[in-house]
């Protein structure tokens, strides 16, 4: 897998994180650079540890489903996709305003579950782990600590369209995978 197709999941997975950053900057009054750091460092970390174990849990089973992991990997993909995308058009907000620890590893999990599955998909691919998890890590951070700066400043303006994005290129990136797989790219 190239680089930027590994960029592009790293974006794609990062939009999550990013949309619960945003909703956390527009809890606060004036812009916090403190909090806006510690956002990046739970959403980045637990985006970069999930998809380790992910494919530390792939690499166990891998020989037993090689004829069928691209399929997984669609599956997957898509599905954690369809879920951003659905999730892009509910009205539901539910955001806790403390920037708590238990309050941000709550969100850091809830944001980075879709990674574990990515890091599934990364054992079946045989990517290089440590740099995409490291990718995905540095990615998920600065765009984290963005996501305060932006819903500090606009509000929530771009909440919805961070996770409709994000839900595309996970399914885009599935279904290249697919017809990679079947030879027709």
């Amino acid at each position: 897998m190239a680089v930027w197709e590994l960029f592009l999941i790293a974006v794609g997975l990062s939009m999550d994180a990013f949309a619960v950053s945003v909703c956390k900057g527009l809890t606060m009054q004036k812009m916090c650079w403190k909090n806006a750091l510690l956002a990046g460092v739970y959403f980045g970390g637990f985006q970069m540890f999930m998809p380790l174990i992910g494919y530390f849990l792939g690499t166990g089973f891998q020989n037993e489903i090689v004829h069928i992991d691209h399929w997984i990997a669609f599956i997957l993909l898509g599905a954690i996709g369809a879920n951003m995308i659905k999730e892009s058009f509910s009205k539901e907000e539910e955001m806790d305003c403390s920037f708590g620890v238990r309050t941000m590893l709550l969100l850091a999990v809830a944001t980075s579950i879709d990674a574990l599955a990515v890091g599934v998909t990364f054992a079946f691919l045989k990517v290089n782990i440590l740099m995409s998890v490291s990718l995905i890590g540095i990615t998920t951070f600065c765009l984290s600590v963005v996501g305060v700066l932006v819903g500090n400043v606009f509000g929530s303006k771009y909440k919805s369209r961070a996770e409709l994005a994000g839900g595309i290129i996970l399914i885009l990136m599935g279904t290249k995978i697919l017809l990679e797989h079947l030879g027709i790219l």
